[in-house]
């Protein structure tokens, strides 16, 4: 059970319930303003299961009723509400808890079945100590199957909605209810991701060893109406109409604990009952002869009957960790995006650009978490700019192994510079989860290329030593080249576990067709990261011969760096104000409109510096766009392309350079043979042709991982 859970339940009974219910309300405000794209509605869970049959009658929809009953009040309060179910023509199940505060009378239980309700175990205690450990869970489970005879039930739904499905397995039931399709409200919010029951095999029994698992898929109704204060039951409409386009399984669990009939006086730990009242004939008028109402047990047993069953979804949960802005890390977005998209949940740790920003954000289905402020990239200091990387390291293992104690992760992936954030993973690498450690850029490279001057063998021996650890350390390196594959291997030893994806275009947001400039201007572009290997000295300088022959050229520049203020410098020294423009860094989304209305894209990194074996993805986005790339003539560069897609030019060679620029600018027929050469290289090379092949290597570390206790 989660620590966190741990510390809860003991703190739970010393906590005044006022307190304990205003401490949920903040927390619930906050949850619900970073969930809205998952909660109360996940588009991802509505998905039938391989091989769904349909509901029995053909009809579109199945809504089933449960009521967990947790105190004498409860209790009491039953009858009443089955009697007003029955008025408006439906049945449910009452689930009880068996040792702890109040004794079910056998009377009651007989009442409910001979009436056609339902009865059902609910938790054993229910004091959020069920599945603490292994031994007790067995000793507990013996005495919850004792009472599952003993009341004839087949159902069962833990405490709080904690659980661990494999441990179910013990238990003599049919069907259990302890998960839920989404609610990042719960203490374990990950949930079982569909709005269908799914069938639990037993691990080591045959076909028909198991039991189904019958998600709630309504927001609980104290969740509704006590904690988020809700007044009226429209998220409720709201979620059983997309339920029903779905074809998916309406759930509700309402306690009689909290129902407030009208003879009974306002409390602040009840709602009224009319709200309950009111979605009960909204179903029954709006969706009348279009669902399937059985009780759980009856689902149960249809979904058994089923051939095949329902699998559970198998979603892997996964953290990244990367010292860099999320939101324009076209590497980190693509990894995460593509994992969301098959139904993975992702959290990404990362910098935070501005104040501006919400410290969690859910971008593109990913959740990002934004640990830090990121420290100013024109400081020259090496102490200045190691000290923000080792806060970034604490705080990023800190927040990572909260995360992980509170809910298992199948796999980290770490993204350097540097390399020792890898280690920021300690945590879950000794719990078994795996780790990938993803080498965008060489370490003592780009440190020699940064602080050349300051540099010395020992500052260079220390980076090799913590190169070789971090990759000792990592169950898989993917290195951003096949140049840098070779040197990192043969320095690391650890060769039999590298594989190259380098930057890998994302065709989905870098494609043609985004171009809506149609002026005169003639814009060249360069965007990138503005550092003195990338070169953008030079193509100011060449610029300068640019503009002396092509009147209507601006050269436009996006993006920071430590030689920020010295090439704004350098600009309005060669006399280039009003034509050079420099812009902040922007989002991936963004970034490629602005590429795409670029009359030409440059790439001009030093081949003596650490850009000679640096690959720039701005060079395939450029192609994917259909807009023309003038590039160094770097070795990196040269294994990757020819002279069929990119206009070459000797590195360093300022006059070469801008004679490249002229030359593409002037010629249309060159652009066009370019471009369509380009096209088809990126296409080719694009992320599409690769990413199955990273959701493999995913799939097959964590396969090696110590299963969720997530369906």
């Amino acid at each position: 059970m989660p620590s966190k859970t741990g510390l809860y339940y003991l703190l739970k009974p010393i906590l005044p319930w006022r307190l304990r219910m205003a401490l949920r309300r903040v927390s619930a405000r906050r949850i619900r303003a970073h969930s809205t794209a998952t909660w109360p509605i996940d588009e991802r869970a509505g998905r039938p299961p391989a091989g769904w049959p349909g509901w029995p009658g053909h009809l579109p929809f199945a809504f089933v009723l449960t009521h967990d009953v947790e105190s004498a009040a409860g209790l009491a309060r039953c009858q009443r509400l089955a009697e007003l179910e029955m008025a408006l023509g439906f049945r449910s199940s009452f689930n009880f808890i068996p040792e702890n505060g109040y004794s079910v009378p056998p009377e009651l239980r007989d009442w409910l079945a001979a009436q056609g309700f339902e009865v059902a175990v609910h938790d054993l205690e229910h004091d959020g100590r069920l599945f603490a450990s292994a031994r007790g869970f067995e000793r507990k489970a013996a005495r919850i199957n004792r009472y599952l005879r003993e009341w004839g039930s087949v159902g069962f739904r833990a405490g709080f909605m904690l659980r661990n499905l494999r441990w179910l397995h013990r238990l003599e039931i049919a069907y259990d209810s302890s998960t839920f399709d989404t609610d990042p409200f719960e203490l374990q919010p990950r949930g079982a991701g569909t709005v269908f029951p799914i069938w639990i095999r037993a691990p080591a029994g045959g076909p028909d060893d198991g039991y189904v698992e019958l998600p709630y898929t309504l927001p609980q109704d104290s969740t509704l109406f006590l904690v988020l204060r809700e007044s009226t039951p429209e998220l409720w409409f709201r979620k059983l109409a997309w339920i029903a386009r779905k074809g998916g399984m309406a759930l509700l669990d309402v306690h009689p604990d909290y129902v407030r009939f009208p003879d009974e006086p306002a409390s602040p730990r009840t709602y009224p009952v009319s709200h309950y009242i009111d979605f009960l004939r909204h179903l029954r008028e709006r969706y009348a002869g279009r669902y399937w109402q059985p009780l759980p047990r009856q689902l149960a047993a249809c979904v058994r009957d089923f051939s095949p069953r329902p699998a559970p979804p198998r979603p892997r949960r996964i953290a990244m960790i990367t010292h860099s802005h999320y939101e324009s890390d076209s590497r980190v977005i693509r990894y995460a995006e593509t994992l969301v998209r098959r139904g993975d949940t992702v959290d990404v740790l990362a910098l935070r650009r501005s104040p501006e920003l919400p410290r969690q954000e859910l971008v593109g289905g990913v959740n990002v978490c934004r640990i830090q402020a990121r420290f100013s990239k024109s400081t020259q200091s090496r102490l200045a700019y190691a000290w923000p990387l080792l806060r970034f390291l604490c705080a990023s293992s800190w927040h990572l192994s909260r995360r992980h104690l509170r809910e298992r992760y199948d796999l980290v992936h770490v993204h350097n510079l540097p390399d020792f954030l890898v280690f920021a993973a300690w945590l879950p690498r000794l719990a078994g989860t795996p780790v990938i450690l993803d080498i965008h850029d060489l370490v003592p490279e780009f440190y020699g290329s940064k602080f050349a001057a300051q540099g010395g063998r020992r500052q260079l021996a220390v980076l090799h030593w913590i190169e070789r650890r971090a990759a000792r350390f990592a169950d898989h390196v993917i290195v951003s080249n096949h140049l840098w594959l070779e040197k990192f291997a043969a320095r690391t030893g650890t060769r039999e576990k590298c594989s190259v994806f380098i930057n890998h275009v994302d065709n989905a947001t870098f494609h043609r067709g985004l171009r809506t400039r149609h002026d005169e201007r003639q814009i060249v572009l360069f965007p990138g990261g503005l550092q003195w290997h990338q070169g953008v000295d030079l193509a100011l300088q060449a610029f300068k011969l640019v503009a002396a022959e092509l009147p209507h050229a601006e050269f436009h520049i996006y993006g920071d760096g430590n030689m920020a203020p010295a090439l704004k410098e350098l600009a309005g020294r060669i006399g280039l104000n009003g034509r050079v423009s420099f812009f902040p860094p922007v989002s991936a989304t963004r970034i490629a409109a602005i590429m795409a209305n670029a009359d030409v894209g440059v790439v001009p990194k030093r081949a003596d510096s650490f850009g000679n074996e640096a690959y720039s993805t701005k060079i395939m986005e450029f192609m994917s766009l259909g807009v023309p790339v003038v590039v160094s003539r770097t070795q990196i560069d040269q294994y990757y392309f020819d002279d069929s897609v990119v206009r070459f030019f000797e590195s360093g060679n300022v006059a070469e350079l801008a004679q490249a620029i002229v030359e593409v600018l002037r010629d249309a027929n060159l652009r066009q043979r370019l471009t369509e050469r380009a096209l088809g290289y990126a296409q080719r090379h694009g992320w599409a042709s690769r990413k199955s092949e990273y959701l493999q290597l995913v799939d097959r570390l964590a396969g090696a991982a110590a299963p969720s206790d997530a369906p």
